[in-house]
């Protein structure tokens, strides 16, 4: 790259500050320059340049915020936790029908237990 094209490359892209010093630095004779590499914009620079350009701040808004901080996880019925302890809660509850459910769950993701769990299943509909 010639001095000349680092010039052309800043009258482009005045916002550019590592050419401007590689100019500087009279850099262009010493190395080997990629122009492409050069002139590649990355998000920051773009984010930069928006923000000097109007000496515009990121700030955050006074005020409360417009939703509680979570510092447990919130779990829906999407997400349930499924476990055979949970299951044994449930019945014990006699909620046999989430026991069921949750065993049926079970059954789904570990397949290798899937005849362990349809007999707790055909156990708790036989006494149904």
């Amino acid at each position: 790259m010639t001095e000349e094209k680092i010039t052309e490359l800043l009258a482009k892209y005045p916002w550019y500050e590592a050419a401007r010093v590689v100019q500087s630095e009279g850099a262009v004779s010493r190395y080997e320059i990629d122009v492409e590499k050069i002139a590649e914009v990355s998000e920051g620079e773009i984010i930069s340049r928006f923000l000097r350009k109007n000496d515009y701040r990121i700030v955050a808004e006074e005020g409360e915020a417009e939703s509680d901080v979570c510092t447990e996880a919130e779990i829906d019925d999407e997400d349930d936790i499924v476990s055979e302890e949970l299951a044994e809660i449930y019945l014990a509850q006699g909620l046999k029908n989430e026991a069921i459910a949750i065993y049926r769950k079970l059954s789904l993701q570990n397949s290798e237990k899937s005849i362990y769990f349809a007999e707790k299943i055909e156990n708790i509909e036989g006494n149904n």
